[in-house]
């Protein structure tokens, strides 16, 4: 299944555009990376995907259905979960268990249920230590990682995840790749990261000179 399409993207920085006429898609079982130089527009790419910046042209679905309502926006963002390049942009809570908790109860869970879904998430990634630490206390490494629980703890159909493994040590990297290797998410992945792309080997897409185009396989 189609989870997420684009038709015909473009996008404009002042009078120039960044991309031009992009079509894209993300299948349910599909696991992909973008690669491309610093200011290709990778990260505006995924963000218009996102619904955060419009489009000059271009139409965006999700699942078969073209995004054009607020209620079509919410739909895309519970299910496609989002993990920012910057995690400072995505805590806000004082503690790490509440910056979990506040996703989960917006999305409509009790607060019964609440505490499993938080331990559960964090063990994934190694990082139950960190529950009651205070977020702006947290270190670049474990911000990104406790970003990244944040958001598998809503369980969405998909993540879409810009740089994730920056500034993550070589043990928490570890866990990370293997939940990554073992979901059945799917997942579009912004990454530099040259030794991650080896690991997992999924294919990779290369925004470039307003073009995006596959590159491995």
């Amino acid at each position: 299944m189609e989870i997420l399409k684009v038709e015909n993207l473009s996008v404009k920085r002042d009078e120039n555009f960044i991309f031009k006429n992009i079509n894209f898609s993300l299948q349910s079982d599909e696991k992909l990376f973008i690669t491309g130089p610093n200011g290709a527009g990778k990260t505006t790419f995924i963000e218009t995907i996102m619904g955060f910046i419009k489009p000059e042209t271009g139409k965006l679905f999700f699942k078969g259905k073209e995004v054009k309502t607020e209620e079509n926006l919410y739909n895309l963002r519970i299910s496609a979960g989002y993990i920012f390049q910057n995690p400072d942009d995505q805590l806000f809570s004082p503690t790490v268990e509440e910056d979990i908790a506040f996703g989960l109860l917006n999305i409509g869970k009790k607060r019964s249920e609440i505490p499993e879904i938080i331990e559960q998430t964090l063990d994934i990634l190694g990082i139950n230590y960190l529950k009651n630490r205070l977020t702006y206390k947290l270190s670049g490494g474990e911000k990104r990682l406790v970003s990244i629980a944040s958001v598998l703890s809503m369980n969405p159909d998909c993540l879409i995840m810009d740089e994730p493994t920056i500034g993550v040590d070589e043990k928490k990297l570890k866990l990370l790749l293997r939940f990554l290797k073992e979901t059945n998410k799917a997942i579009l992945m912004i990454t530099h990261d040259k030794d991650v792309i080896e690991e997992l080997k999924w294919p990779v897409l290369r925004l470039e000179n307003g073009k995006l185009f596959n590159v491995y396989p």
